[in-house]
């Protein structure tokens, strides 16, 4: 066992782990039907939750808590901590997929607009014949997620999660709405695995495409993202601000011991 398997990064408790400690802590989760939520901060994430306690406290309740953004792992580097690679919610949910097509799981998609998600379990089918898709949802419904309160509509949606025999559920409605909606009624749902996504059900869809694998292997998903769209750049700003606070503050990062829980 490691000595360390948290960092602290401004408060947000990320995991220090590879994707394939992950997927094998998520394998036996799912043999044992112990529930888990996965949560997938980038650093514009942690920069919000840096700013609010509440925010801060929502990533924190989940089971993991993975690396998304290459800044994470530069901004521990600079601090002289350890997190040991990035673990994208990408890279995680198309592991799922493929667990969930060998072992026969049953997968829920929830999330994007009106017929993404439909569009996506065609094509999730036509790649991994015979996976079970339990059923799907578009994200854009009123709930608690969204600041209503728990509507008819909401209810709807998780008696039909509950009685739909899910395994893993991809919740894409971003953050932090994904993380409040699972942690609302993650463990009402009868599923093993819930894991808010972002965009995945998108490119599931081919509604949206990731950056070239050049990339993503080099950490400048971003650029391509900027240099693909431009008015991103406020957004891609977080980054360089969050490695110049990271700099500045030498109690912005530190690791979490087991010993110390």
């Amino acid at each position: 066992m490691d000595r360390t398997d948290k960092v602290d990064i401004f408060g947000v408790e990320i995991q220090d782990t590879t994707l394939q400690n992950l997927m094998g802590e998520l394998k036996n989760a799912l043999q044992d039907k112990k529930f888990c939520k996965v949560f997938t901060p980038n650093t514009e994430i942690v920069m919000m939750a840096k700013k609010s306690e509440t925010l801060k406290k929502e990533l924190n309740k989940g089971t993991y808590v993975i690396p998304d953004g290459i800044g994470l792992i530069y901004g521990a580097r600079l601090r002289g901590v350890r997190l040991r690679e990035r673990v994208t919610g990408y890279d995680t949910s198309v592991e799922l997929l493929r667990l969930a097509h060998k072992e026969g799981y049953g997968v829920y998609l929830l999330g994007g607009r009106e017929g993404v998600a439909q569009e996506a379990k065609k094509q999730l089918e036509k790649n991994y014949p015979g996976i079970r898709i339990t059923g799907h949802h578009h994200g854009f419904f009123k709930g608690s997620h969204a600041g209503d309160g728990v509507t008819p509509e909401e209810l709807l949606i998780v008696d039909e999660i509950q009685k739909s025999d899910t395994d893993i559920l991809f919740v894409g409605f971003g953050f932090p709405r994904q993380e409040i909606w699972i942690n609302s009624h993650g463990e009402k749902l009868g599923v093993t695995v819930a894991i808010g996504n972002g965009g995945v059900i998108d490119i599931l869809s081919g509604q949206a495409k990731r950056a070239p694998d050049i990339f993503i292997k080099l950490g400048l998903e971003w650029f391509y993202r900027l240099v693909t769209n431009p008015s991103r750049i406020k957004r891609q700003s977080v980054l360089p601000l969050f490695l110049v606070e990271v700099a500045m503050n030498k109690n912005s990062i530190s690791e979490i011991n087991k010993e110390d829980k």
